[in-house]
């Protein structure tokens, strides 16, 4: 592909912030680190599992972390899924998740959608895709250079975007937005493929999954393409410590600016409580979600979290 303002002919990069972390960042995170401890396990209640909601509403059902079932305009979207013991690219070793997934995954509606925003293990996890790929056989979207690692898990038809590029899949369009951070899966292959978000339209209602992100002018940019926003999802785990994080994701204040610069109706907290990948404490960012609330003026109503395994329903109107 060309050349362009966040491609440069070989790999991706950061419009709005070209800085990197290199190996020697990565041992002084290791070296210096004071990591939270988190418990082993953390046993949720079970609640029921989603039906299909009707045309006229939007439904969200958290699974933990960054995978949500979204019910849009009556089309169930399926987000980063990974129910894997393990974010990993070894099932013996790596983050280990400390509470299973909200919902099993037979247990949901039939998805007509599956978007992967990137290729970290937390976000594509081919076993679970091969799952879903088995079930369901969904049309999928990802951002560009990714469609090699779904074939993998026998995703053969994947649709590859570039940033505001558009498709129109299982009756909703879909719509690949920037982000800020990176991708790699192995050790030679940084920001070969390219990472990003969606925003969903279907029904006469727009809903934004973030995936992952450091806070940048890019949310105001969505908020200009996209003036009606009625659901947002955004990150608001994995951020300590902000010498090493701050580029790449945001944290609950952060969470809340990006929150404002969208303008967006609602929002809700993801990408939090499931694996210890950074050194805040399990409970740190929802707790510091109401904090950063408070001194926004931002209500609950407006950006606040789900139990795992919770529905919620919003009127489209």
């Amino acid at each position: 592909m060309p050349a362009s303002d966040h491609f440069d002919g070989e790999r991706f990069f950061n419009p709005h912030s070209r800085e990197d972390r290199t190996t020697r960042d990565v041992r002084r995170w290791r070296r210096t680190r004071h990591k939270e401890p988190w418990p082993e396990h953390v046993e949720d209640p079970i609640l029921p599992p989603p039906g299909r909601a009707a045309p006229d509403r939007i439904s969200a059902t958290f699974i933990g972390h960054s995978t949500f079932l979204l019910q849009v305009g009556g089309i169930c979207v399926l987000t980063d899924p990974i129910w894997s013991e393990r974010c990993s690219p070894l099932s013996f070793v790596g983050p280990r998740r400390v509470r299973r997934p909200g919902q099993r995954l037979e247990a949901l509606p039939d998805v007509d959608l599956l978007l992967v925003t990137h290729n970290h293990y937390d976000h594509m996890d081919l076993p679970t895709l091969r799952q879903v790929q088995a079930r369901w056989a969904p049309p999928v979207a990802t951002g560009l250079a990714n469609a090699r690692h779904l074939a993998k898990a026998g995703i053969r038809s994947a649709v590859e975007l570039d940033w505001w590029q558009s498709t129109e899949l299982a009756g909703a369009r879909i719509t690949y937005v920037p982000a800020q951070h990176f991708s790699s899966r192995g050790l030679y292959d940084r920001n070969r493929c390219l990472w990003g978000g969606f925003v969903v339209e279907a029904g006469g209602v727009v809903v934004y999954f973030a995936g992952d992100s450091g806070y940048c002018p890019h949310f105001a940019e969505i908020a200009r393409m996209f003036p009606r926003i009625d659901l947002a999802l955004l990150p608001i785990g994995a951020y300590e410590p902000r010498w090493f994080m701050q580029p790449r994701h945001v944290n609950p204040e952060e969470a809340v600016r990006a929150h404002l610069d969208l303008r967006a109706r609602r929002s809700l907290g993801m990408h939090f409580g499931t694996f210890q990948l950074t050194d805040e404490a399990i409970d740190a960012p929802v707790s510091a979600l109401g904090e950063a609330r408070a001194r926004a003026g931002v209500t609950e109503a407006d950006f606040g979290v789900l139990a795992f395994g919770e529905t919620r329903e919003y009127l489209a109107a």
